[in-house]
């Protein structure tokens, strides 16, 4: 997936150098390069984000619960 996303953005950086304009080039960049593959990379990693968060809910809940008994055997 990343590898897609380096080649978009060098495919738009191409594309901004080419512009009559700087403002025209840094729009072209920005609009058509950096928010789509900002956007796109957030969703692909979100259900990496979802399963990370799930993991550390569960050993969270497992450390309290060994912490819970290990209190109730002193």
């Amino acid at each position: 997936m990343y590898i897609v996303a380096l080649a978009w953005t060098y495919v738009v950086f191409m594309m901004s150098v080419a512009e009559q304009s700087v403002v025209a080039g840094v729009l072209t960049f920005l609009m058509y390069g950096l928010l789509p593959v900002t956007i796109i990379l957030y969703l692909a990693g979100s259900s990496r984000r979802r399963k990370r968060l799930r993991n550390m809910e569960t050993l969270q809940s497992d450390t309290s619960h060994l912490q819970g008994e290990e209190r109730r055997e002193d």
